[in-house]
Parts: C-alpha cells; structure tokens; sequence
C-alpha cells in the first residue's frame, strides 16, 4: 500500500493552495480520496504504483508542493478518511515529507518503505525523472503533453497535467501534431527528444516496480 503526503511549501507567506490541490487530484484513482489533513497538508491512499509514478511527477511539475511517499502495509479495516488510517505507510509517509522538506534536496520528493534500500532506489530514480522533467521547455511539454492526449497541451503544467495520459497506440501521428503546431515533422521530433519523453516513460515501470519492492 503507498501513503503519500502533500505538504505546501511557503505556506506562511503565500494563499492556501490546498483547495485547488484537492480539485485537481479528485480524479485520481485513489483507494482512499486525498484530503486535508492538518494545516496545508494533504493526505491520500493508492495502491497501485503506476497512478503513485503519476502522481508524484504531476505534483512535482506543479511546483509548490513537498512530496512524501510511504509504502508499506497499512492497519485494515482501512476506514474511510485516510485521516483516520494507521500502519506502517502511514509513518513512513510523515517520515518522508518531512525528509522531503530538506533544503538540500535538488527535488521536493522522499520515499520510505518497508524495505529501506528499494525505498531509497525508488527515490532516487523519481529524483531523476523529475529532474528531466524540469529541465523541459514549454514548447516541449507542450508536444509532449498533445501526445499523451492531455487537454491542457499548452506546457504550463495546467489542470491536466496529473491526468492519465492515453495509451502509446492511441497517441497521434507526428505528421498530425505538426500541423497542430504549424512546425515541421522534424521540429516535432526535435523538440520530443529534446524532452527526453521516450527515455523517461521508459522508466516508469521501473519506478512502479521499485515502489512495489519498497513495500516489502
């Protein structure tokens, strides 16, 4: 089971963002809907691995947000508010936000787990790949996120940006995404391996399997 905290950053100087976090993830296929817990923080329950992948690089493009991640098993019954939940992920979960506080972190993100050193593998790799993603231009996400059929397509990490993206044989032909865009074929594959998009959904797997390992 994966427990993820959300935990606004800057909160004290800035407006509650929380409201407008919970409306963008009540799409998310959540086993246990994410809601405010105390404060500016945010708490969900999943149990799939590929949404908890999903989840944590939207959020993290979103900016704003410290990211916890704990997997592990949790105290059934799960009641129905993921406030009211307890076990293991639980307080792996704390554990992580406030890890993924620190400042010396190059990304707001920290995963614990049942088994530690799949835990610290899984974290390293999401670092990276929320890395990758932050290095991207607008006019890449913009073609990136018209491929994986996200409405928002404007690269500005909008509404959409934590939807789940259309499969790979649904997605469209370059010759059609350039003439969305009015470019080239060429700058469409241009602007798609400047974005490293195939490296790094490549990788989501791995992710997602390294979260399950890190559940014990």
């Amino acid at each position: 089971m994966f427990v993820v905290d959300l935990d606004q950053r800057g909160s004290r100087r800035g407006t509650d963002q929380v409201p407008a976090l919970l409306d963008r993830l009540r799409d998310v296929p959540a086993l246990r809907a994410f809601e405010r817990t105390v404060g500016d923080e945010v708490q969900g329950v999943l149990d799939d691995p590929d949404d908890v992948v999903r989840l944590v690089l939207g959020v993290l493009r979103a900016g704003g947000w410290s990211v916890g991640v704990g997997a592990g098993p949790v105290d059934e019954p799960l009641p129905a508010s993921p406030r009211e939940g307890s076990g293991a992920a639980f307080v792996l979960a704390r554990e992580a936000v406030e890890a993924a506080k620190s400042r010396a972190r190059p990304v707001s993100l920290a995963v614990r787990g049942a088994q530690p050193g799949a835990a610290a593998d899984a974290e390293a790799l999401l670092t990276l790949l929320a890395a990758v993603r932050a290095r991207r231009t607008p006019a890449g996400w913009a073609v990136v996120d018209a491929l994986d059929g996200l409405p928002d397509g404007t690269g500005t990490g909008g509404p959409d940006a934590l939807a789940r993206p259309r499969p790979a044989a649904a997605a469209p032909a370059q010759e059609d995404l350039a003439q969305a865009f009015g470019i080239s074929q060429q700058a469409v594959s241009q602007r798609l391996r400047a974005a490293l998009r195939a490296e790094e959904v490549a990788l989501h797997p791995l992710a997602a399997r390294l979260l399950t390992q890190a559940g014990g």
